[in-house]
């Protein structure tokens, strides 16, 4: 009886459908094999510091393996260049930092698109920077040294941690909105930077706020302002820059990108066993003792914050003329 055999009709579908479930499944089960955390930075940043802290707790709660790879190099646009070609299937992830909004102002010829090419996934953790200076600098506050540098004729001299990074940028943001002369001295590094100023060969910095916390309680350098909101978890008595400057902010921040491409019921998942990472005590309270703010967020909620980082330190890169690569 002709009911009891298939159509061609129903045998096409079917074959069309058997891929697309596959794929179906391949997604509801991920991840079922380790994931590449690719950082591109190197070891003991704050980037990397985050992600071991964060991805450590995932792995746990996942059960499978988070591998943490750091590539380094040209600001960071070495490793987004191969994630941004990576297969879009949730096995390669970006663990990244402040540079992901900046890049895109100070290179020319990048081999892919910010926009267009990575899908943010969660907001990991925001980490205000510290101005900080020489103890012997007789300045307590932004307003001293506001005054401070104005009643010198050639500015104040500021190291940063290098040219287009976050502590560039914050000082040509804070040399605009005070009015002042700032000369900025570029490191190759925020660690070489902070030893000059503890040294009192430059007598400012702006220092990432995990960083430079023991240095500030053993009195080597002296705190200034930050440039976050409110107050800090570990270093309370630190005013906020914007109690001065009204609107001044700027943090480091990281944050997961995926692929362009990337299943949507992956980035789900992964923003959701990120945000359960987040409220667990051990990440919790790690990130307090490193200053590092967090909250809850979902993946559209962190690719807004992004298309406002983008639009600020766009427009501090073009106001200051800073040109790289």
């Amino acid at each position: 009886m002709s009911g009891g055999n298939p159509t061609r009709r129903a045998l096409l579908a079917a074959m069309a459908g058997a891929p697309l479930l596959g794929r179906t499944n391949a997604q509801s089960a991920w991840p079922n094999r380790p994931v590449r955390v690719m950082v591109p930075y190197p070891p003991a940043g704050g980037a990397d510091t985050t992600a071991r802290i964060i991805y450590a707790k995932l792995s746990q709660d996942l059960g499978q393996p988070f591998a943490i790879e750091n590539r380094g190099g040209a600001g960071g646009t070495i490793c987004e260049a191969m994630v941004a070609k990576a297969d879009p299937d949730g096995y390669t992830i970006l663990h990244d930092a402040t540079a992901f909004s900046v890049n895109g102002s100070l290179y020319q010829d990048l081999p892919f698109d910010y926009r267009k090419d990575f899908d943010p996934v969660f907001l990991v953790g925001l980490v205000a920077n510290i101005l900080v200076c020489t103890p012997s600098v007789p300045v307590t506050s932004v307003a001293d040294v506001i005054a401070y540098a104005k009643a010198s004729p050639d500015g104040i001299d500021m190291a940063s941690s290098g040219n287009g990074t976050l502590q560039h940028l914050l000082l040509e943001l804070f040399k605009r909105t005070a009015g002042i002369k700032i000369n900025h001295i570029p490191y190759r590094g925020g660690g070489l930077a902070i030893t000059d100023v503890m040294a009192g060969q430059v007598k400012f910095v702006f220092s990432n706020g995990s960083a430079v916390v023991g240095l500030i309680k053993s009195g080597k350098v002296k705190a200034i302002a930050q440039t976050g909101k409110g107050r800090l978890a570990s270093l309370p008595d630190i005013p906020a820059m914007s109690d001065t400057l009204p609107g001044f902010e700027g943090y480091d921040w990281n944050g997961v990108f995926v692929p362009h491409g990337t299943p949507e019921s992956i980035v789900r998942r992964l923003n959701l066993g990120l945000n359960t990472a987040l409220r667990s005590s051990e990440v919790s309270s790690r990130f307090a003792d490193l200053n590092v703010e967090s909250r809850p967020n979902t993946a559209q909620e962190f690719g807004a914050y992004i298309d406002d980082q983008m639009t600020l330190w766009s427009r501090v890169v073009r106001e200051a003329n800073i040109k790289l690569g």
